[in-house]
């Protein structure tokens, strides 16, 4: 667990992602010092310039570029080299670039902050969190994904808007892969406790289209990719979430991607205790016989993926 008073995060990877997630760290005062690190040093020298103009507006925080060596020590690294998604594009298809990029990294990572808890963020980002534990040999704990945390924002919010409800008022999990294989848990998903269908009865609105809602929330990246060129905001939150449950010690219950007892030879997401020591424990949440088969068929996807990258 993280005792010391100074926090230190390293971003590895000053992207639109890796700064996004820098300048959500920043402004919600999680970390004494941030340092971001890219192979494009001018580029990261450029971010941590922008944002440490931000000086008189948030807690003090000693923001600057700099190599791997300067993630000395760091409490929390947060990984998100590597090539981003194109239109078109599945997760999946970027894994030998930055299966390359984590093996040519994380090791010289590892002789410098070998205590740090250790954020994946990289796609395909349950494939790379299975690479990174085998190279690293870190215990599950210290070295975990995303995850589903961004896909599970993405479906409260789709409830909550049919529902009319505050989305934190929504209690709902996309598991599995995140990409096209993930998997609503539609059968624990409540509003206040009461279920979907029970609450859209007593509002007087018909069931929610389970259907067309887990399509708009597996394809939200591709639409907001072939818009924009790529996503950046949101995952960026949704990694400061994380990091606010690791360096606060919260006990939360988040998505993130890790072994999973039961399934071998793969990560995937399921709820998740996630506090000082990481990624404590995932959750044995009830499912339905269909989500219990969708999520076999998921694991069985991101294990051949794996298989293919040679681990």
């Amino acid at each position: 667990m993280i005792k010391r008073k100074g926090v230190k995060i390293a971003v590895i990877g000053a992207g639109l992602v890796g700064s996004s997630a820098a300048f959500a760290i920043m402004v919600s005062g999680l970390s004494s010092d941030l340092v971001l690190v890219d192979v494009r040093n001018e580029r990261a020298e450029g971010e941590a310039m922008d944002l440490g103009d931000a000086a008189a507006f948030i807690k003090p925080t000693n923001v600057f570029a700099g190599s791997l060596s300067d993630c000395r020590d760091a409490d929390l690294v947060i990984f998100t080299a590597g090539a981003n998604q194109k239109p078109g594009e599945n997760r999946l298809s970027l894994l030998s670039d930055n299966i390359l990029i984590l093996k040519e990294t994380l090791p010289t990572l590892l002789r410098y902050c070998p205590e740090a808890v250790y954020l994946m963020v990289t796609n395909p980002v349950d494939v790379l969190t299975y690479a990174a534990l085998k190279i690293s040999g870190l215990p599950a704990n210290q070295l975990f994904g995303s995850g589903t945390v961004l896909d599970t924002s993405r479906f409260k919010a789709e409830l909550a808007q049919y529902c009319g409800v505050d989305p934190r008022n929504i209690h709902a999990y996309i598991v599995g892969e995140h990409g096209d294989s993930e998997v609503p848990l539609w059968s624990s998903a409540n509003v206040a406790g009461m279920s979907l269908d029970d609450f859209c009865a007593l509002k007087g609105i018909k069931p929610a289209d389970r259907q067309d809602i887990a399509r708009r929330v597996r394809m939200a990246a591709d639409e907001i990719i072939r818009r924009k060129g790529a996503t950046y905001y949101a995952i960026a939150l949704a990694v400061k979430r994380i990091c606010e449950a690791v360096l606060r010690d919260e006990n939360s219950i988040l998505t993130v991607s890790g072994m999973v007892n039961g399934i071998s030879e793969c990560c995937l997401s399921l709820p998740c205790v996630v506090n000082g020591s990481g990624r404590e424990r995932e959750l044995a949440v009830p499912m339905s016989a269909d989500e219990e088969e969708a999520l076999r068929n998921s694991a069985q996807v991101l294990r051949l993926a794996t298989k293919n990258a040679g681990f």
